[in-house]
């Protein structure tokens, strides 16, 4: 039985990527593995690995995508349910929930950025300071300003018009006429 190309060197690669990786992590268990892992390395330089040994490992590498792949549909599928829920609910909080958001985050950026202008403009030695608290919080804005612009596009798309097939979502839905009830 021949050996895939992509497992010949892909998985060498991946291993010896993983080995130099955990070396950088100062705990017991981090080093043992990247130790274990380099010999694994060295193993495959060698050709010490025979070629069902490694359709072994290869049919261990599937299953571990295969369970990923689960979980990220699954999620994709809690998402979609939810914002279909929200979208159908009566409720005007829930309604209006990702509306308010926006506004709040919009809001809340456009007073940071303010403050940070008057700080680097009139108090100047401080900005150095104030400069270095703003870019620690980067994270958590990039996070709110992603969800944020995610929102306005998606709501801009209705207001054109559009319709977004099942196809085109994140995960289609099980039937798709209630997916297109959804969508219209």
């Amino acid at each position: 039985m021949p050996v895939p190309l992509l497992l010949q060197a892909g998985l060498p690669a991946l291993i010896k990527g993983l080995a130099e990786g955990l070396k950088a992590v100062n705990t017991p268990l981090a080093q043992g593995a990247s130790t274990a892992l380099d010999g694994l390395s060295a193993a495959f330089g060698r050709g010490e690995l025979t070629p069902e040994q490694m359709g072994i490992l290869n049919t261990h590498l599937e299953k571990m995508q295969e369970i990923e792949t689960d979980e990220r549909k699954n999620a994709q599928k809690e998402i979609n349910e939810s914002l279909r829920v929200e979208v159908a609910s009566n409720d005007p909080y829930v309604r209006r929930m990702r509306p308010t958001f926006g506004y709040i985050i919009a809001l809340t950026w456009a007073a940071q950025m303010f403050a940070l202008a008057y700080v680097i403009v009139f108090e100047t030695y401080q900005a150095a300071m104030v400069i270095e608290s703003v870019q620690s919080l980067g994270t958590i804005w990039a996070v709110g300003l992603s969800v944020l612009g995610i929102y306005v596009y998606k709501r801009s798309e209705e207001k054109k018009g559009i319709e977004i097939t099942p196809q085109q979502s994140l995960l289609p839905s099980k039937d798709t006429s209630e997916s297109q009830k959804y969508n219209s």
